[in-house]
């Protein structure tokens, strides 16, 4: 065989990918509950 496909880099996009869409999907729901969250957070320091 003249070619013998490398699955280790295949490996590793797969997991490079995964982590992409675990990053956007985090960024939307920050973007979406991020102002609710920082008021629960400023609310509980306030009554403390």
């Amino acid at each position: 065989m003249l070619f013998v496909p490398r699955e280790e880099a295949q490996g590793l996009v797969e997991y490079a990918l995964i982590l992409v869409l675990v990053a956007i999907v985090v960024f939307i729901l920050v973007g979406l509950f991020g102002g609710a969250i920082g008021n629960l957070y400023s609310n509980t320091i306030n009554n403390l």
